[in-house]
């Protein structure tokens, strides 16, 4: 797939290329997916849950290991990384996780939490470690006088920003935000995802925003790649997709997209359970690839 190849180089600073991950039995949560993404974007990776949008993530990370394929950070193959080089790219890439009240410790303090990676790494001194630690934690929007408080102190969002400042530690250049928000009321998503952007400008991020969330996606996301069962079924930039969606599962996803007006007329889409999942990616408009 000619994706990655297409991008200017000097703009791509993640990319994947035919990854897969495939379990006992034959079975692939990751099946050839190819996709590039620009130093400073925001990219989407939209999919119902089980169609390997989560695995792909963790994959490029390494948390689970591929079975084939390539993952490039800055031009260096991620999956060839022995484990010294792959704990010094652990600096550079980082993942904030879905549900914060299972991703952080209850018996850990939140300035352990955050000062884990500086520990793991052996940054600074200890008093260089808790400064930076009340830095970090004013930077997510948190109060350093809380710093000493068990996780069950804290409300999700709020945990939720202490998983991003433990991500931030190192101070990355890549995040992985697999469903970030989706385990947080409404009022409170919109409060992290405008800090997500904020931070994003301030530190120079590039992030892949793994969700099921169209109207996020919509949103934030310059591009979108769209999985079901394991590969990429759409790609390409998201006001394209959304405007003019080609993949007969986009279009399903699309449709079910909950409407504002009560009143507006109805077209949800089903889904043939009998698509086509051979057909190769080919651009049908300038940037957007889709399976047909």
């Amino acid at each position: 797939m000619p994706v990655a190849s297409r991008l200017p180089q000097a703009m791509a600073l993640v990319e994947v290329e035919h990854l897969v991950k495939e379990y006992r039995r034959g079975t692939r949560a990751v099946d050839d997916v190819s996709f590039a993404i620009e130093q400073g974007e925001t990219f989407g990776l939209v999919g119902e849950s089980g169609s390997g949008k989560t695995t792909t993530g963790r994959c490029m990370l390494r948390l689970v290991e591929p079975t084939s394929g390539a993952v490039r950070f800055r031009g260096e193959n991620v999956l060839a990384f022995d484990a010294a080089r792959l704990r010094r790219a652990r600096r550079e890439m980082q993942i904030v996780f879905q549900d914060p009240h299972s991703s952080l410790n209850p018996r850990m303090r939140a300035r352990a939490i955050v000062e884990e990676p500086l520990a793991i790494h052996r940054i600074g001194t200890r008093a260089e470690r808790r400064a930076r630690v009340e830095e970090l934690f004013r930077l997510v929007g948190l109060d350093p006088s809380h710093l000493d408080r068990l996780p069950n102190a804290f409300s999700g969002g709020q945990r939720q920003r202490i998983g991003l400042a433990r991500a931030l530690a190192l101070d990355p250049s890549f995040l992985v935000l697999d469903e970030p928000v989706s385990a947080l009321d409404m009022s409170v998503q919109a409060q992290v995802v405008a800090l997500l952007a904020e931070l994003q400008a301030r530190l120079q991020l590039t992030y892949l925003f793994i969700t099921h969330d169209l109207r996020l996606v919509e949103q934030i996301c310059t591009r979108v790649a769209v999985m079901y069962l394991g590969r990429v079924v759409e790609l390409g930039p998201t006001a394209s997709i959304f405007a003019a969606p080609r993949h007969r599962y986009t279009q399903a996803l699309l449709s079910a997209i909950p409407r504002l007006d009560p009143d507006a007329p109805r077209s949800r889409i089903e889904l043939d359970p009998a698509i086509n999942l051979n057909s190769a990616l080919r651009e049908v408009a300038a940037g957007h690839w889709a399976a047909i």
